[in-house]
């Protein structure tokens, strides 16, 4: 067996979703009504860890959004890429609607819903922050969570593993000039200091880690050392989540208390371009005659956020208790309930997709 076949069998043989990752969710709702609790009764706790920062990236946060980010990258392999000229036609719509749909499509819904038509029932201070952490959560393709959409629409492996690893790739050099054009054209100061280190401390180099500690991992004791390890970081990594969201909503609280509609408000855009980027990707990959197996991951990866890296930015630029910092927030809070709708839309639409004359079904990559 290739290393390539290794790659697609243990995707294929992932489990579907865990139990957390299914109720994210109610998790995270969970999260805010901690956070809020503890952020009324004991304040000055999370006003001290707010103070703890270096060139305005925040150090606890900074180690919270480690462990989470690390373990998601462990998983990325690189060696994928060579998997790209396979299935060229959907990695191109892919990157298509990753870089030059989504992050533009959310400015725009930002602009027109936060801006425009929702403005007069937001907080008008925090009006382009909202905007920004929008735009910084479209910024960020996803790159954990997708093995899980692409097992339960049965994608092809190949596929996804090459697809996640490219878009990784880009990102290191894309996120920054993405985020920073349309936070100029939206007349957002962008503190581009903080977002090189941003981009420097939860990109660049939690990459590089992670694929040093995949190799030796490998090296060391082959594919059952890389599963332990990644086992055995599981629960670290979810308890890191929980806990910056405790954290979040710890500083955002007074804010949601006084207007509780923001996260409805703030979710609007989200939903729409989600549905959206996921219907184009989909609609243009059968245009061009791509296998569903590759074109109902293609949907989901373009339409699903990183939204872990979002997060992260979004405090290190803005701030806890900045108002981009809980646009992200409620991208969490939607992410699986979206996500799983988009799951079923591809799955009941496999035989209207592959009836197409120009998308036969028996194409194994394309």
């Amino acid at each position: 067996m290739t290393a390539v076949e290794q790659r697609a069998e243990k995707t294929e043989s992932a489990p579907a979703m865990d139990l957390f990752s299914r109720y994210l969710s109610v998790w995270v709702a969970l999260c805010m009504l901690a956070g809020i609790t503890l952020g009324h009764f004991f304040p000055g706790v999370f006003h001290f860890i707010g103070r703890i920062e270096i060139a305005r990236v925040n150090i606890p946060v900074a180690l919270l959004i480690w462990l989470m980010i690390v373990p998601m990258l462990l998983k990325v392999d690189f060696g994928a890429l060579d998997q790209v000229r396979e299935h060229w036609r959907g990695i191109g719509v892919t990157l298509f609607i990753n870089w030059a749909v989504k992050p533009f499509s959310m400015a725009l819904l930002a602009w027109l819903f936060i801006g425009w038509l929702l403005a007069p029932y937001l907080p008008s201070d925090q009006i382009p922050s909202y905007i920004a952490g929008l735009v910084i959560l479209a910024a960020a393709p996803c790159t954990a969570m997708v093995f899980v959409w692409s097992n339960l629409t049965k994608g092809e492996p190949n596929f996804t593993l090459s697809q996640v690893a490219l878009n990784d790739i880009i990102m290191v050099f894309a996120f920054a000039p993405v985020v920073g054009l349309l936070l100029g054209i939206s007349a957002i100061t962008v503190p581009w200091e903080t977002l090189l280190i941003s981009v420097g401390l939860y990109i660049v180099v939690p990459v590089i880690a992670a694929q040093i500690w995949r190799r030796r991992l490998l090296k060391a004791g082959g594919a059952p050392a890389l599963e332990g390890t990644l086992d055995r970081l599981h629960q670290p990594s979810l308890m890191a989540l929980l806990a910056t969201l405790i954290l979040l909503f710890g500083f955002q609280g007074e804010q949601i208390i006084t207007q509780p509609l923001i996260i409805v408000l703030l979710s609007v855009p989200i939903l729409i371009q989600v549905y959206f980027n996921a219907g184009l990707a989909y609609l243009l990959n059968r245009h061009f005659g791509v296998a569903h197996s590759v074109a109902g991951p293609s949907a989901l990866i373009g339409a699903s956020n990183f939204f872990e890296l979002a997060v992260a930015v979004a405090i290190s630029l803005f701030g806890f208790n900045s108002g981009a910092a809980l646009a992200t927030v409620v991208g969490v809070l939607v992410e699986v309930p979206v996500m799983l709708s988009v799951v079923r839309i591809v799955n009941a639409s496999k035989d209207w997709y592959e009836r197409a004359d120009h998308a036969p079904a028996t194409t194994l990559h394309e």
